[in-house]
């Protein structure tokens, strides 16, 4: 039975992979910004997020899998090199802001279970600390210790943050409205902002495209492996669905007067009040599971992608990326300079975060609808009548939300 088991979680790595470093902080710290903002009347949006980036991601493992190359690659070669011009700076800019807001979470998490420093130096402390826990082991470790480091905190996260979303249930009057009837409040004019935020950071956004990378490592080439893909991303977003959906239950309950640090402690707080101590301190370290996970995803993947770019404009040919100065610098970069958004109050950095990420996906939409709808060049791969809708229903969101905010 053990052995079953394994093999199972082997096959769906990838996809809990690309969940947890999307999750982390985009449902931790967005959702629940969202749900003390807007309530449980934006539920809607973590399912509506979740389903769009299976539609993005099931197009990239389709891609892949059918030319051997990896989306950014073809995108490169098809689209132009004006690509990699455009693409490099919105990477730069993404990863200041998901590093610092990454960084941020982590300090916070751990202040809350150690409160031995005021605030605001406390998140800087720790927050550097996780920084160089998570850059020695993407730059050390293995793959597969990163999988069972991974999987792990998955563990952690998702059992803690779900008992907690039961422990605070607020009835399913209000939370099967949420989910079946689509409003958004207004919050001193952001009610916008933090619904586009929250599907924005619904299981990450420039990192779905390191879920590539990820199935390369696991040796998964050929068309023959698309239902195994599509399997695991299945398994992958609806765990993401689910957490979501427990931490904007979770934030529904609390305010947001105050920092990051109050707001993980007034989650803790308000846990402490109806289980006890015990509940209280289980729950923040599977807050700090869920941010730290992400911050360890996002170091150890999204450098494939700036040296992916890197080699293919230097016309380089790599088998392993992790082994391009390109991979280890901007490794180094990612886990150091965003240090300095350590400064920038962790609410604002967060939703600037998910908001610059959210802009990435009708981008990425347009993309897939051109790459995928070639037969010259995925063959049967093509885009089919269900995937072009759902690219065209992600592309007509975002215009829509685009011309809402004009």
């Amino acid at each position: 039975m053990s052995s079953r088991v394994s093999r199972l979680l082997t096959v769906l790595a990838p996809g809990l992979l690309v969940a947890a470093t999307g999750v982390g902080a985009g449902d931790l710290a967005t959702a629940s910004f969202s749900g003390s903002q807007l309530g449980t009347a934006v539920l809607w949006a973590v399912v509506v997020g979740g389903v769009f980036k299976f539609v993005l991601n099931e197009g990239l493992a389709r891609w892949q899998l059918a030319t051997g190359t990896t989306f950014l690659a073809g995108a490169v070669t098809h689209l132009g090199p004006a690509v990699a011009w455009v693409f490099i700076p919105y990477l730069i800019l993404w990863s200041y802001f998901v590093g610092a807001a990454l960084m941020g979470a982590c300090g916070v998490a751990l202040h809350a279970l150690m409160p031995v420093m005021e605030a605001p130096t406390a998140k800087v402390v720790f927050g550097l600390a996780a920084s160089a826990a998570g850059l020695l082991l993407a730059r050390r470790g293995s793959f597969q210790l990163f999988e069972r480091t991974m999987g792990t905190l998955i563990a952690v996260m998702f059992v803690t943050v779900l008992l907690t979303a039961a422990a605070l249930w607020p009835g399913w009057p209000a939370v099967l409205s949420g989910l079946f009837v689509p409003r958004i409040p207004e919050a001193q004019g952001e009610g916008l902002a933090w619904t586009v935020g929250l599907i924005g950071g619904v299981g990450g956004t420039v990192t779905i495209l390191c879920y590539g990378y990820w199935i390369a490592e696991k040796g998964r080439r050929g068309l023959s492996f698309l239902r195994t893909c599509r399997l695991d991303l299945a398994v992958g977003y609806g765990a993401t669905i689910l957490f979501g959906i427990a931490m904007v239950i979770i934030g529904s309950t609390i305010t947001t007067e105050g920092g990051g640090a109050d707001l993980l402690v007034r989650l803790a707080d308000s846990l402490e009040l109806r289980l006890g101590p015990i509940a209280r301190v289980v729950f923040l370290i599977g807050a700090l599971a869920a941010v730290f996970s992400s911050l360890l995803g996002v170091w150890q993947a999204v450098p494939y992608l700036a040296a992916d770019l890197w080699t293919r404009m230097r016309r380089i040919q790599y088998s392993d990326l992790r082994t391009t100065r390109a991979y280890r610098w901007y490794l180094w970069g990612l886990a150091t300079v965003p240090a300095f958004g350590l400064l920038t109050p962790f609410r604002q950095a967060q939703l600037l975060y998910a908001v610059v990420g959210a802009a990435f996906l009708p981008l990425l939409a347009v993309a897939l609808l051109l790459l995928n709808g070639r037969g010259a060049l995925v063959g049967e791969s093509r885009n089919g009548p269900l995937a072009v809708s759902g690219l065209a229903v992600t592309l007509l969101f975002f215009l829509w939300v685009a011309a809402r905010s004009l």
